[in-house]
């Protein structure tokens, strides 16, 4: 790019898509106001969106990415620890509404440390120009933290790949976020062809699932460091994650014993209090098998201290998936793809005892519970049609969904359409 052109925004990419999902009849004894509707449901969500980006100065991109959703979720989104549609929004705190919203807007500064260069071509929230293979990356404004942290080729995209909340992110990242998904911070990377190191702090929310933002930065925020080690066959990468959270969140243990004492049904958000912690740990293993790397295996596991409320992303503290992709030249479609995951989500003794009480969280509520840990298998098709659409069936097997054994197994079979330029 050159001249007064580079200032112009161009069009990095525009999406849409659709997801109808099914969920049929489970045996439930009973049920609490945050349960996976027993008797089934139906819904549809559809997302759109377009990304913009522009050369600001030399070195110095930016990005404005515009999106809408709308429909619902099976269930209002809720019963289950691993969402089955990682398209659909929660309700939060207020009404999100069903219009347009900025979902990132952020610079991007690039500083290289070398003279060797790749070629990057367009996508989005990335202008296609030659990059250097070591640099220094600092991102600051809105976007989303799980754009820089927890990637993984094989299992990172709900509108392409696997759909389920747990196959896309680690869930026991309780990764700073609002309602939507998206946070205001700085991330600042080191990048080399074998080794990068990043680290971010980014804004947390008021309170569990919130759409407004914690001011408060000394006491509320989301702190992250991963390093990135391509040492494995074919490209393949291990990515080491640590995190700590500082938020207004209440203590399970607390909210048991105020509960006790006063003869009710506990609430963790009574026992909000500013500047409390959270901390875990993640890995994430990315693994090409064939097919230039086309067909590929991945593994994650996750784990955090889950002493204090589930405020972010999920009700997870232990996290285990693994799965492989294989793409679709084994029977004559290049472009096709299968999937196939499993995955298992645990939560610790205070979380536990906290749901059997009575107590709800922003995801789950049974009313009681039986503990067992909340697995899933999901497997999908992606066909390729044309150059621009992708469509295929998913479906999801879910046994003990919210931890409990009372309930279920369930399943899930949906149907996704994805428009892509």
């Amino acid at each position: 790019m050159g001249g007064s052109a580079d200032w112009v925004p161009q069009v990095l990419g525009t999406q849409i898509t659709v997801i109808a999902q099914r969920l049929g009849r489970f045996n439930a004894p009973y049920s609490g106001p945050m349960s996976l509707v027993a008797d089934g449901d139906r819904a549809v969500s559809h997302t759109y969106g377009i990304y913009l980006g522009a050369r600001l100065a030399p070195r110095l991109d930016g990005y404005l990415d515009v999106e809408m959703a709308r429909g619902s979720g099976i269930s209002h989104a809720s019963g289950l620890a691993g969402v089955t549609n990682g398209d659909v929004l929660r309700q939060g705190t207020a009404d999100l509404g069903s219009g347009p919203y900025v979902a990132r807007a952020f610079l991007r500064l690039t500083l290289p440390l070398g003279s060797d260069v790749d070629a990057v071509t367009r996508g989005v929230d990335q202008l296609a120009e030659p990059v250097a293979t070591k640099r220094i990356e600092v991102s600051a404004g809105k976007l989303a933290a799980s754009d820089l942290f927890d990637v993984n080729r094989y299992a990172n995209s709900t509108r392409t790949q696997f759909m389920n909340w747990g196959l896309f992110q680690n869930t026991a990242w309780d990764f700073a976020a609002d309602t939507r998904g998206y946070t205001n911070g700085l991330a600042v990377s080191w990048v080399t062809p074998r080794v990068a190191l990043r680290a971010g702090s980014f804004q947390m929310p008021r309170q569990a699932n919130g759409n407004v933002f914690d001011s408060d930065l000394r006491r509320a925020r989301g702190d992250n460091v991963e390093l990135t080690l391509t040492v494995l066959p074919g490209s393949g990468a291990v990515r080491l994650l640590a995190y700590q959270n500082h938020a207004r969140m209440g203590d399970y243990r607390v909210a048991l014993t105020r509960a006790l004492a006063a003869q009710t049904r506990p609430d963790i958000v009574a026992d909000d209090t500013p500047g409390r912690r959270k901390r875990g740990v993640g890995l994430s293993v990315e693994q090409p098998l064939a097919d230039d790397g086309e067909t590929g295996a991945f593994l994650r596991m996750g784990r955090d201290d889950g002493t204090t409320e589930s405020f972010a992303f999920s009700e997870v503290e232990g996290h285990l998936s693994g799965g492989v992709q294989l793409a679709g030249n084994h029977w004559s479609r290049r472009l096709d793809r299968i999937g196939v995951a499993a995955l298992r989500h645990t939560i610790n003794d205070a979380h536990r005892e906290y749901l059997a009480a009575g107590g709800t969280g922003f995801l789950l509520g049974d009313g009681a519970l039986r503990y067992g840990p909340e697995t899933f298998v999901e497997s999908y098709y992606r066909a390729q049609v044309g150059p621009n659409v992708q469509i295929g069936p998913d479906v999801q097997y879910v046994r003990n969904p919210g931890y409990n054994r009372d309930r279920g197994p369930a399943w899930v079979t949906s149907l996704r359409a994805n428009v892509r330029y």
